[in-house]
């Protein structure tokens, strides 16, 4: 086989590997807890393994890791961190603190072919998607940031560059790796991933059933606007949204998260609240009004007194909603930011 990373690797995988050696499969569990709880950084440090084992794992596999190139603190916690891969590509990450714990906003993808105007993400294409294992470690780099004080990642939203479900089997995979019981245990209802809307991966996200939060990227409420500021629109207007969620909701009887960013006189007026009460009217769900990071560009954030009328609007008509607190507001935690800032800089 060629070298790959070991920390692409859900235990599933690892016992095939096993087998396919000829080897005891329980082993795969003896790697995972030495990678996710004991923290090894090469196979030699593995004790309770036959050298001849470990050669061959150091024959197959690697430790690949990330390099921090910049490290951004905002005055509430809030830390974004600025990663280079191994083949020089930069991905950012955000380590969020709450009062249920510390949040891991993890990117999928280096760019993003979205499009999606108002997005500082969008800015530079598709690069190519991310392996298991880089996304992996942006969770356990910051997970062992935080064991310095006796502290650890508690919850992962998939939300940073990239459109997960464009990379759909490695962010399953990554899934999977993190919620494992003998690695990071991070509770699958710890887990949030995050759409934009691409219709035909919701249907194969809900046979899977893994209890994991899903959020969908919504910011309009009527087709015209939608497809003006998000190209996915065009390719899976709302109402096929919306029976793809209602048939996500009826498979996993999971409730359903719309993150809704608010942006000043284009979608923040009572007109688009009642659309949007119209459009998500009976589902099982909640809106995630999400005050705009400004990116420098044509979009502004809307004022704080239409923010207040437009929640208000939705609670006065029943739709469960929160205006999300923000989070590194002075150090530009918005997706992309930093990593199109570095590019300009270079």
């Amino acid at each position: 086989m060629a070298v790959k990373g070991i920390y692409d690797y859900s235990r599933e995988r690892l016992e095939a590997y096993f087998l396919e050696k000829k080897l005891a499969k329980f082993r795969a569990t003896q790697i995972f807890e030495a990678l996710y709880r004991i923290r090894i950084s090469a196979f030699s440090q593995i004790t309770n393994i036959k050298k001849e084992v470990i050669a061959q794992l150091e024959q197959d596999f690697t430790f690949p890791k990330l390099e921090i190139v910049t490290k951004n603190v905002a005055r509430d916690g809030t830390t974004k961190f600025l990663f280079r891969l191994e083949d020089q590509s930069l991905i950012e990450t955000v380590l969020m603190i709450h009062d249920y714990g510390y949040s891991v906003c993890v990117t999928s993808q280096v760019g993003c072919n979205m499009g999606c105007a108002f997005c500082a993400s969008g800015m530079t294409k598709r690069i190519r998607n991310l392996t298991p294992a880089e996304m992996v470690l942006q969770v356990l780099t910051i997970d062992n940031y935080l064991r310095q004080e006796e502290k650890r990642v508690s919850h992962v939203v998939i939300m940073g560059i990239g459109e997960p479900f464009d990379n759909y089997d490695n962010v399953i995979e990554f899934i999977k790796i993190i919620n494992d019981p003998k690695g990071l245990e991070i509770g699958a209802r710890h887990i949030t991933l995050s759409t934009c809307g691409i219709v035909p991966k919701i249907y194969e996200f809900a046979e899977l059933n893994l209890q994991v939060n899903l959020a969908i990227s919504l910011h309009f409420a009527n087709d015209e606007k939608r497809s003006r500021y998000m190209k996915i629109n065009k390719k899976y207007p709302l109402k096929a949204l919306i029976t793809a969620l209602k048939d996500y909701f009826q498979k996993t009887k999971r409730r359903i998260t719309f993150e809704y960013i608010l942006l000043k006189g284009i979608n923040d007026s009572l007109e688009d609240a009642k659309e949007l009460c119209n459009l998500i009217r009976g589902l099982n769900c909640y809106v995630n009004l999400i005050p705009y990071n400004e990116t420098g560009g044509i979009f502004k954030r809307s004022d704080e007194k239409v923010r207040d009328q437009f929640f208000d609007y939705l609670i006065k008509n029943k739709i469960n909603a929160i205006i999300r607190k923000e989070h590194g507001h002075d150090i530009n935690a918005a997706c992309g930011q930093l990593r199109v800032q570095k590019m300009k800089e270079k």
